[in-house]
């Protein structure tokens, strides 16, 4: 049966992409483009919603997409934990419906994630650089903050990370204890390195994004899930058999 897709944001550099993958796959098709005049209800049209707006419009577009029975993927940076937490509590109000929030599509992102959350219980000195095209409204971006939160978790019974002289403001933000600092550059696409500092040692995970190709696979994988998401799922990672084992809730091999 072929699904049925409307993209919220689809003017926007990833919305393009989103909507030209769904249009090359003869499983699924297109019945709505909605740009920020758009009225909401013309995504009703579809089975599903695809969300790549912005961290200001996003909450609103979930919750209306929510509301009319519509399982939502989200593409757009800003979900922190807090806010997915509130997020959660939404969905209990709608158990049918589903939401997958995926703050890269990138595998190469979600694999230096994985070995960065690793690395973390290793190490007591932390820090987060990533940079992006000057276009990017929000700073950090969604994946320093859930990867700052995911290392945070890792390492919940070691404590916070030294992080020394955090009040200047040059000393970056501040995400789980962990010091993040975003570069907004013309010429970049996206850049995220991790830096571990241990006695006599210093180790990088550093993931460079080249080109928008580097998240056809993520965006495909994440549009199959929709159709059957129940719930709140947050990472790529969760989608995908990262660790050989075939557990993950439609997990797919890359």
């Amino acid at each position: 049966m072929t699904l049925t897709v409307a993209v919220v944001g689809a003017n926007g550099r990833m919305g393009k992409l989103v909507s030209g993958i769904i249009e090359a796959n003869p499983a699924w098709e297109l019945v709505a483009q909605l740009g920020s005049s758009s009225p909401r209800e013309e995504m009703l049209a579809a089975d599903v919603v695809v969300d790549v707006t912005n961290p200001a419009v996003s909450p609103e577009i979930v919750t209306f997409a929510l509301e009319h029975g519509r399982n939502v993927l989200v593409g757009t940076s800003g979900w922190s934990a807090d806010r997915i937490d509130s997020l959660r509590a939404t969905v209990q109000q709608h158990p049918d419906s589903g939401v997958i929030i995926v703050p890269n599509f990138s595998l190469g992102s979600v694999l230096a994630t994985r070995l960065a959350t690793v690395a973390a219980r290793f190490f007591d000195s932390i820090e987060i650089i990533e940079a992006h095209h000057a276009a990017k409204v929000d700073s950090p971006s969604g994946t320093a903050v859930r990867t700052a939160e995911l290392m945070a978790k890792a390492r919940e019974d070691l404590g916070p990370v030294s992080a020394p002289h955090a009040d200047q403001l040059a000393r970056g933000q501040q995400v789980a204890s962990i010091p993040i600092h975003s570069l907004r550059l013309q010429g970049v696409v996206a850049r995220q390195e991790v830096i571990f500092g241990g006695t006599g040692e210093v180790l990088s995970v550093a993931h460079d994004t080249l080109s928008q190709d580097a998240y056809a696979h993520g965006i495909t994988v994440a549009i199959g899930a929709l159709r059957d998401a129940r719930g709140v799922t947050v990472g790529l990672e969760q989608l995908l058999d990262l660790d050989g084992t075939e557990q993950a809730a439609g997990a797919v091999t890359a």
